[in-house]
Parts: structure tokens; sequence; C-alpha cells
């Protein structure tokens, strides 16, 4: 019997403290990691209706249409005040919003970073390979 926990928990462990060190990297930037997410994922896919935003950032329509919001009065993100056709209203990053992007990502690259800097090169692409099929093999 292993003296070693459960992957699953620390899995969950390197989850937890990644979230609270993103979470201090953004604070200066007034971002939480949640807002990071959108505007990263809006950089990805301009356009993106609300609904794929929320999906694509593991939050519920009605947290991210408030987060939305937020950013819209923050001036980081852009909707137009009507639909062109069906109900979506597409969102995009304004100037600003990808700005304030940048200086995030070089935030989270550096957590990041840190949190891979005790792995050799061939480590962190193995972990990378079975992270990448634990997540299919969960989400079939």
């Amino acid at each position: 019997m292993s003296n070693q926990p459960p992957v699953g928990y620390l899995l969950k462990q390197a989850q937890s403290l990644l979230r609270l060190r993103m979470d201090e990297a953004l604070k200066p930037l007034q971002l939480t990691v949640s807002q990071y997410s959108c505007l990263h994922l809006l950089r990805r896919e301009p356009g993106i209706s609300a609904a794929a935003l929320a999906r694509g950032t593991f939050m519920t329509r009605q947290s991210m249409n408030s987060m939305l919001q937020l950013l819209l009065d923050r001036g980081l993100v852009d909707r137009p005040d009507h639909a062109e056709s069906g109900r979506a209203l597409p969102t995009e990053l304004t100037s600003a919003g990808r700005d304030s992007l940048d200086a995030a990502e070089a935030r989270v690259d550096e957590v990041e970073h840190r949190m891979l800097s005790a792995l050799s090169r061939s480590e962190n692409d193995a972990l990378a390979r079975a992270l990448t099929r634990c997540v299919i093999a969960l989400g079939t």
C-alpha cells in the first residue's frame, strides 16, 4: 500500500493552489481568475456568445451575464445593444481589454512557470499528455 495520496486528491490540491496563486497574481490588475478566463476565451474566439463563454469557463449563464456586465462597465469588452440575428449578443474585447489581458497573461505565465519549475522538460511534456488523456477519459 502506497503512502502517496490518491491522484484525484493531488490534482485537487494542485488546482486549488494554482487558483490561489493566480488570484494573487491577478488581484493588482483588479481581475479574478474567472474574468481572466473569460477575456482569454474572447481573444481566442471573438464574437462568442455569453452562453458559449459560460460553457468555456465552467460558469452558469447567469454568473456569466453578471460578469460580462462588470467587464462592460470597466470597458474591457463590448457587445451590441441588439443581436443582428437570433438572440445571442456577440462579445468582443476592447483595446483596454486586450491590454488588460496581455498584462494578466504575463502574470499567469509566471505562476505556471513557478508551478512547473520543479519538472524537467520531458516531465512537463509527460504531465501535459497524461492530463490530456485524463480529460478525454472523463469527458466520454
